[in-house]
């Protein structure tokens, strides 16, 4: 099989060590696959990260970025610009009480992520989470009854940043039967981070409400991530591409190894989409 259709891209650790010092060619890299696809010479481009909405549209815009992205592990697909959106994820108010337990019963008070415009993310009284991902939110962040918001509104994910692996792990073990836990070292505030999807919810079905919103054949999909939740993305995916750094779980399924972001590994795609592929690594 020739012709990628779409390239998907992981933010943290795969674009980017950091976005204030993402490399230039990294960069240039995905304006080049993009090319003009108002005109039929580019090839689409979208992102798929853990990461909300707001902190994905901020650092992309200013490296003159646009793509449509998938954020929160799969909890929402949308247009960075204009908002629409073209995939909806979310637990029920079951299935996100039992995550809430699960976090408070380690004495642990986690930011839910509300399916709202502003403020889209909610906190207890003494978050869990690092004190500089706290301010990170600015204004988009209320304090509330987490086990309220967890009953009456839409909650799409749940994370807390910088914590100690061994936590993290316990969190991990106990949120498994309820819920979609990732976990992975933190690159930016360092400790651990751990992130809950709800069990059905992923990146790659975030993937695939674009491509058929687009018309696109999800068996033509490249895809580049280095962390145990892009996984299955790059399981699902016809080219799979990790930087060297990458999780051991997510280099076990690449089909090509570039070198790190903070390297400008990400360079190594538009070369990659060019190659012919062999179908989906299913």
């Amino acid at each position: 099989m020739t012709g990628i259709e779409l390239v998907v891209t992981d933010l943290d650790g795969t674009l980017w060590e950091n976005p204030d010092d993402t490399p230039p060619e990294n960069v240039a890299a995905v304006k080049s696959v993009m090319g003009n696809t108002v005109t039929g010479s580019g090839i689409p481009v979208l992102v798929a990260t853990g990461r909300r909405t707001m902190s994905t549209r901020t650092p992309l815009f200013r490296l003159g970025l646009r793509p449509p992205a998938v954020v929160l592990n799969g909890g929402i697909g949308l247009d960075l610009e204009s908002g629409d959106r073209f995939h909806v994820g979310g637990f029920t108010s079951v299935q996100a009480m039992e995550v809430l337990e699960v976090f408070l019963g380690l004495g642990l008070q986690p930011c839910v992520y509300v399916d709202s415009d502003e403020p889209s993310v909610r906190v207890g009284k003494q978050p869990s989470t690092h004190p500089r991902h706290l301010a990170s939110f600015g204004p988009n962040v209320a304090t509330a009854d987490l086990r309220q918001v967890a009953e009456t509104e839409t909650v799409l994910s749940f994370s807390v940043l910088g914590l100690d692996q061994t936590v993290c792990d316990e969190l991990h073990d106990l949120l498994l039967p309820v819920a979609v836990p990732h976990n992975s070292a933190d690159r930016i505030y360092g400790g651990h981070t751990v992130t809950v999807a709800p069990t059905g919810v992923s990146k790659w079905e975030g993937i695939v409400s674009f491509c058929s919103a687009h018309r696109i054949d999800p068996g033509r999909v490249l895809v580049v991530g280095d962390g145990p939740n892009d996984v299955e993305m790059l399981s699902a995916a016809a080219v799979a591409v990790v930087p060297s750094d990458g999780h051991p779980d997510a280099l076990a399924v690449a089909d090509h190894v570039i070198p790190p972001a903070g390297e400008g590994g990400w360079a190594q795609v538009p070369g990659l989409v060019q190659q012919p592929t062999g179908g989906p690594n299913l």
